[in-house]
């Protein structure tokens, strides 16, 4: 689904991405890992087109990025924090979202099971400003999932989410990774990428130090579960 060669982006003289190779399958989901500051997020920038690489190519389901921006709207986006407009009712903001993606030719894709599953209904009606972090957390997931992409890239989804909500997330997650949908996600919780993903990337500065399947990793390892596989990756790369 992404194919990342050769990919390299610096800041001045910070070199944030090191020459990364990197693929991800189709219906599966992929975590991204590492600590801060290791270009988690610039790497998912530049997969959306957010960033322009210094060097390097990635390919979204065939489409070369920087090419066309028209490969995002099969992808769905959820950063760590939504910067919603505060002024729009919550109904607002998907009716002006839905515009924006065509109308009704867009109504026919709208996902809307996220509504129901946090109980979102009763607060569409009021201004975003008004609503809580946790219930505009709700929303961002919403608009993620809102027009059934093929693709969704997911930066700290269950941050600022009640057990519940996150439980009912997660349900979400699954259902559609067993529908064929594509996932990319970024967390600090790896108890719950365990739970979540197939595959993970481990980013050390710059650089990746591990692709593959998760349990391949906890075997190779030899450790009881991903957190401390990747305590171990840590220490191994800073020896």
């Amino acid at each position: 689904m992404i194919s990342v060669i050769g990919l390299t982006k610096r800041y001045g003289a910070n070199e944030v991405l090191r020459g990364l190779d990197i693929e991800i399958a189709r219906g599966r989901v992929t975590a991204i890992v590492g600590p801060n500051g290791t270009g988690k997020t610039t790497l998912i920038k530049a997969i959306l087109g957010l960033v322009r690489a210094d060097a390097g190519t990635i390919t979204v389901d065939g489409a070369v990025v920087g090419d066309d921006c028209g490969y995002r709207a099969r992808i769905g986006y959820m950063p760590q924090v939504a910067r919603l407009p505060q002024n729009l009712t919550g109904a607002e903001l998907l009716a002006m979202l839905q515009d924006v993606r065509g109308g009704a030719r867009s109504a026919a894709l709208r996902d809307e099971e996220l509504i129901e599953r946090f109980q979102l209904a009763g607060q569409l009606g009021k201004p975003v400003r008004t609503l809580s972090g946790g219930t505009q957390q709700k929303l961002n997931a919403v608009m993620a999932f809102l027009f059934s992409p093929d693709l969704l890239i997911l930066d700290e989804p269950t941050a600022g989410l009640d057990p519940a909500s996150s439980g009912a997330f997660k349900d979400k997650i699954l259902a559609e990774r067993g529908a064929g949908r594509t996932f990319v996600l970024s967390s600090h919780f790896m108890n719950e990428l365990e739970e979540l993903a197939d595959d993970v990337v481990f980013l050390l500065e710059g650089r990746v130090q591990y692709r593959g399947a998760i349990e391949e990793l906890m075997r190779s390892t030899r450790q009881a579960n991903l957190s401390r596989a990747i305590s171990w990756l840590m220490m191994k790369g800073a020896a």
